[in-house]
């Protein structure tokens, strides 16, 4: 994972590119210093990858919701001549079509997400963006786990789970003007760290209230699905993770599965942390909490 120029970090490694259409494109805009309204193209490129090389200017600007001149200006700052030739681009280095085959939706929505979970791996080649992720987490004396509307879920796995290692996580999971009153509390606790899962389709207030925890001074881990995503501008850490756009909600495997990852990561980091997990299952069984 390589350093933006905006301060947040890419997943985009040098070889991730070889297998994703995905990947292909985040390793072209890797290195480019981009406006907000090219990162929104940017970001609607990455989400439809397999379509992009056979749209028009047009298409592709009602997709990304900007007027097609901005599309023509993004391809410049490329560094092409024009849309056409970013275009031209994509296809001369777009895969060779797979044989066809009798998957249903069903099947290719599962191995969409199965190439998901590849990339990821291939962007966990690098580990120091998680290990240093984890290093965030587990010293922020109170740790503060965001995600609203579709990223609730993935937002209440990870605080479920680090709650059993971390003396204080506080779960921020419903929208509302006593968002801001929570990460007050939790900065007075002294929290320092606030990781974000946001997916889409991307909440305003998501936006809003990272840049409210950004002036309250913490730092912030975001998870989300593509390193272009509109959270980037105020995350201090972004790890992409891509979901899947084939059926009619987006599935998150990828996102879930690098929470995980950030748990081991924290875990690694935290003294107690084995400890703690060996306390709760002495606990638990003397609750006769599990049926195994």
């Amino acid at each position: 994972m390589s350093e933006r120029t905006d301060g947040t970090r890419s997943g985009t490694g040098s070889d991730a590119g070889t297998h994703s259409p995905s990947a292909r494109l985040q390793n072209l805009f890797e290195g480019h210093r981009l406006t907000p309204t090219q990162r929104r193209i940017a970001h609607c490129m990455v989400r439809r990858a397999a379509e992009v090389p056979f749209l028009s200017s047009v298409e592709l600007a009602e997709l990304a919701g900007v007027s097609q001149p901005s599309v023509t200006r993004f391809a410049v700052a490329l560094g092409f001549d024009g849309y056409p030739a970013l275009r031209k681009h994509l296809r001369e280095t777009a895969p060779e079509p797979a044989a066809a085959t009798k998957a249903n939706e069903y099947q290719q929505a599962v191995e969409a997400e199965i190439a998901n979970l590849r990339h990821l791996a291939e962007l966990l080649a690098d580990p120091e963006p998680v290990e240093r992720a984890g290093r965030l987490l587990a010293a922020s004396p109170t740790l503060l786990v965001l995600g609203l509307r579709a990223a609730a879920s993935q937002a209440f796995g990870f605080a479920y789970f680090a709650a059993k290692v971390h003396p204080d996580v506080r779960l921020l999971d419903e929208g509302g003007t006593m968002l801001a009153d929570r990460i007050d509390a939790a900065v007075r606790a002294g929290a320092t760290t606030l990781l974000c899962f946001a997916l889409p389709r991307h909440p305003r207030e998501v936006v809003d209230t990272l840049a409210y925890a950004k002036e309250a001074g913490l730092t912030v881990v975001t998870v989300a699905d593509s390193a272009f995503a509109p959270v980037a501008r105020h995350s201090d850490l972004l790890l992409p993770a891509a979901v899947g756009t084939g059926l009619a909600f987006d599935t998150a495997c990828s996102p879930m599965l690098l929470g995980r990852v950030l748990l081991e990561a924290m875990c690694d980091e935290l003294p107690q942390a084995q400890a703690r997990l060996e306390e709760f299952d002495v606990r638990a069984a003397e609750r006769g909490l599990f049926m195994e």
